[in-house]
């Protein structure tokens, strides 16, 4: 069985990143199966509660007031409005319902309905996933009473590299919070991005930085960049598809317990990439547009690509359950955006 280390050295990582792609992913996908079940992929709905105009100058993110990406601003929804998103998702087949506000933290006038959310998604029994950006002490315990399963909180890069990319909000500030939620009792969900422009050496920062945690996390979302004409990055060149991969594989040694999520860009990913995404390693995925009224096209690709590789979409996909003898059912699947570019890229779940 795969050590479950926390003290990861930057040379040990890019080693792995060095490694003929196929040794790395045979080292990968042996990793995966003494965790999981490889064929089971937790799926999972995404909604926006509250969209545009954050405060924060994450050069990726469509949803910061500091670029004209012409989406437009939705003030924080009402509960019984996100309570209908959610019921929607439980009858199309969702176990998990993940709830993403872009501020750079939940206000205190706003907390309270933030909370009657929480209960309402638990009351439907779905397990319940926020992101709402920085949190207080006081903050968390209150998410925890409320009954909220996992929070999202991304690193984004490594340490390196994040200043390149973030300056209105530290490092220290996001592991800040990490700590928080963890110390909370909630199940923490962190990653970050790729394809933004960095070195290889940053891929293996990023990594470094989450597998070194006290307490690896639950879930581990990898992103590939999504290019939002506006932003700073809209003119980035796409990352190495066989780089993406590597990355996911890495993740999964260094993680070997932690569910890695595939999640944004994967609406330019062909068929074939997001196959070797699943052998190396990933074993959970997104979809979900709250602009949509009718089932997201993406998830019923994502139902045929399941079929022909012989995966089974499942909600829960822990490594406990699996060493209890089973995999629990899932939601449904693909972050970042469909259809009509701009609004639609409304959320990015894995760049919270």
């Amino acid at each position: 069985m795969s050590d479950i280390r926390h003290d990861w050295q930057r040379d040990e990582i890019l080693a792995l990143f060095q490694l003929p792609f196929n040794d790395l992913l045979f080292q990968a996908h042996s990793v995966h199966r003494e965790h999981f079940d490889p064929n089971q992929v937790q799926v999972s709905t995404l909604l926006s509660i509250k969209t545009g105009a954050c405060p924060e100058d994450c050069k990726y993110c469509p949803q910061s007031g500091h670029y004209n990406t012409e989406l437009e601003k939705e003030k924080l929804l009402e509960v019984e409005k996100v309570l209908e998103e959610a019921r929607k998702a439980k009858n199309s087949g969702a176990s998990r319902f993940c709830m993403g506000a872009a501020w750079r933290h939940p206000s205190e006038k706003d907390m309270p309905y933030v909370l009657e959310m929480i209960r309402g998604v638990k009351a439907l029994g779905l397990e319940s996933c926020m992101t709402l950006g920085m949190l207080t002490a006081e903050q968390t315990a209150a998410l925890a009473e409320a009954g909220l399963d996992y929070y999202n909180h991304n690193l984004d890069t490594s340490p390196e590299f994040y200043n390149d990319i973030i300056t209105t909000r530290t490092y220290a500030d996001r592991l800040e919070t990490l700590a928080l939620v963890r110390d909370a009792g909630m199940k923490v969900c962190s990653g970050g991005i790729v394809g933004m422009g960095e070195a290889q050496s940053d891929r293996a920062g990023l990594l470094q930085a989450l597998a070194n945690l006290p307490v690896h996390p639950d879930s581990v979302p990898i992103n590939n960049l999504v290019r939002v004409e506006g932003t700073p990055l809209e003119n980035e060149e796409p990352l190495d598809p066989f780089e993406f991969i590597r990355t996911i594989a890495v993740a999964r040694i260094l993680m070997p317990a932690s569910v890695v999520r595939l999640s944004a860009g994967r609406e330019e990913m062909n068929e074939q990439m997001q196959a070797l995404a699943y052998f190396a390693g990933a074993n959970s995925i997104f979809y979900g547009d709250k602009l949509l009224t009718t089932p997201n096209p993406a998830a019923s690709r994502d139902m045929q690509l399941f079929a022909r590789l012989g995966i089974n979409g499942k909600a829960s996909c822990s490594a406990a359950d699996v060493a209890a003898g089973g995999i629990a059912a899932v939601d449904a699947a693909s972050a970042g955006a469909t259809g009509d570019s701009k609004q639609k890229l409304y959320y990015n779940a894995a760049a919270s």
